[in-house]
């Protein structure tokens, strides 16, 4: 079974009518105890990072998320719950992440070329950094779907696959069992389902 945290943030029953659409049982869950027993954990979030971080901290999820890492049980947090994962961000101003994976989270701004819309919205290919779990259904050069301001920096060590934007933007990260996808998989069709797929395989 796979727990997808609900704590206030974030594209929830799309992720679990994916997760419908391949056969796999997911619950939208708060409480611990169905997190504890889950098998995997999905780390959802849409909006702003301060926002989520501080209610995932009030809900309890923060810890939870932590303890559950420390397990070895898989996560995967999905577009802001991807940046969630990190040491911090500076968006509206700076603010601790999980510190799950190293690196801090950055405006888009600073590295594509002036002029080009932000946030980044829509398909891109996928260029493959280095081996994952995760892109075990997958080829080079598969497209999935982005919405996002902000990308993940200096995290060239965990970076598993980047995204074409006028400049390279991070677009998965893994480290040990915790992984992190920028992109939307519930968005992406289905190399979106082959991802969500090889995750419930790990």
């Amino acid at each position: 079974m796979i727990a997808i945290i609900d704590y206030g943030v974030g594209n929830l029953f799309s992720l679990k009518s994916s997760f419908a659409a391949i056969g796999q049982e997911a619950v939208v869950t708060s409480d611990p105890k169905v997190i504890e027993a889950a098998d995997r954990v999905i780390l959802p979030g849409v909006g702003a990072f301060g926002d989520a971080a501080q209610k995932l901290r009030q809900s309890g999820m923060a810890q939870v998320v932590k303890d559950q890492a420390a397990k070895g049980k898989p996560i995967m947090g999905i577009c802001l719950g991807m940046q969630l994962l990190f040491d911090k961000s500076c968006e509206y101003g700076e603010h601790e992440g999980l510190g799950l994976i190293h690196g801090n989270i950055r405006p888009i701004s600073e590295i594509i070329k002036r002029g080009l819309k932000i946030p980044h919205i829509g398909w891109n290919a996928l260029i493959m950094k280095k081996e994952s779990a995760l892109f075990k259904y997958l080829s080079e050069g598969d497209c999935v779907y982005f919405v996002h301001s902000y990308y993940a920096a200096d995290c060239d060590e965990n970076t598993t696959a980047t995204a074409e934007y006028s400049a390279e933007l991070t677009a998965s990260v893994e480290n040990g069992n915790v992984y992190g996808c920028q992109f939307h998989p519930e968005k992406s069709g289905e190399v979106g389902l082959n991802i969500l797929r090889a995750f419930c395989e790990i």
